[in-house]
């Protein structure tokens, strides 16, 4: 600490901090926080318009979106269909079913709002018929611990089918679709592994719905 006489009689204070340096002058009735004064004088880089973050961060997701754009262009030039989305070759078909099936209901809601195909009530007005002849949902002990308990299980759904026309002349071989999940087993934790084992049926069950989609799409046209 340093005091220098005023040129009014008065001293002028000067203290040395690590952080600050402070001058008091009573002559002038001033403190004044020099290196406050620095920093706010500091400009800061991430503030400027036009930085060179902001720059590279547009020019990333002009090119992103330029490429998002090709793809869509040359998979829509290949004919690939998206998910949900099916070119069924007839104009009305009809879903035949010995009884409720979710299944079927699915494939019912899909055709609607993914295709131009029309599902109709009757058999008669349809240019196809689906007829689903089995549909099977089960599941298998895969693996036991070595004190005999069951630790995995394998999951089954399978639905087998024929399309035809209204008359009963096949327009595709009758076909099966088979899918299968593998399942991890607790029976400490029994509630919880039914809802996953209900959750796998269903993924099954939407996956199933879009292959017979896709095989609906590639069936023969009506001449």
């Amino acid at each position: 600490m340093n005091r220098k006489a005023g040129s009014a009689g008065l001293s002028t204070l000067r203290v040395h901090l690590p952080a600050f340096h402070l001058v008091l002058s009573p002559a002038r009735g001033l403190v004044t926080d020099e290196v406050g004064r620095l920093r706010e004088a500091r400009p800061n880089p991430a503030s400027r318009p036009g930085s060179l973050r902001e720059r590279l961060v547009s020019g990333m997701s002009s090119v992103l979106l330029i490429a998002l754009f090709l793809v869509a262009m040359s998979l829509s030039s290949c004919g690939f269909q998206l998910r949900g989305q099916a070119a069924i070759p007839y104009k009305t078909i009809f879903i035949e079913t010995a009884g409720y099936s979710q299944f079927a209901s699915d494939l019912e809601r899909a055709i609607r709002s993914g295709s131009q195909t029309k599902v109709v009530s009757r058999r008669d007005e349809a240019e196809a018929v689906l007829k689903i002849t089995g549909e099977l949902q089960e599941n298998r002990i895969l693996s036991l611990s070595s004190g005999g308990k069951v630790r995995e299980f394998d999951l089954r759904y399978r639905v087998t089918y024929r399309l035809t026309d209204r008359a009963g002349v096949d327009l595709a071989q009758p076909g099966t679709i088979d899918l299968h999940r593998d399942m991890t087993y607790d029976d400490t934790e029994v509630l919880a592994k039914e809802s996953e084992q209900l959750l796998l049926f269903r993924d099954m069950k939407a996956d199933a719905v879009q292959q017979m989609l896709r095989r609906l799409s590639v069936a023969k046209p009506l001449a």
